[in-house]
């Protein structure tokens, strides 16, 4: 949990930092600082769920693959 937080601070260091090099005004700072906090705050979380979902279809797919291999196994079987 300690590193998140760590990755938040760091997004909105770095949020920060890219404004201040645009020269905007302080609301858009302020605006960006928190929008980009949030987004590294959530950003490992929605990584998660795509990663997830990707070995998920990955491993149904194997499974999948499998069962078909031994269908067909069964049904060219010389009774």
């Amino acid at each position: 949990m300690i590193q998140r937080f760590i990755g938040v601070a760091v997004g909105a260091l770095v949020t920060f930092a890219l404004l201040w090099l645009n020269s905007a005004d302080a609301a858009a700072w302020a605006t960006a600082v928190i929008v980009g906090a949030i987004a590294s705050f959530f950003w490992p979380i929605v990584a998660g769920l795509i990663l997830g979902r990707r070995a998920k279809r990955r491993r149904d797919a194997t499974i999948e693959a499998e069962v078909a291999r031994q269908v067909a196994a069964q049904t060219n079987k010389p009774s």
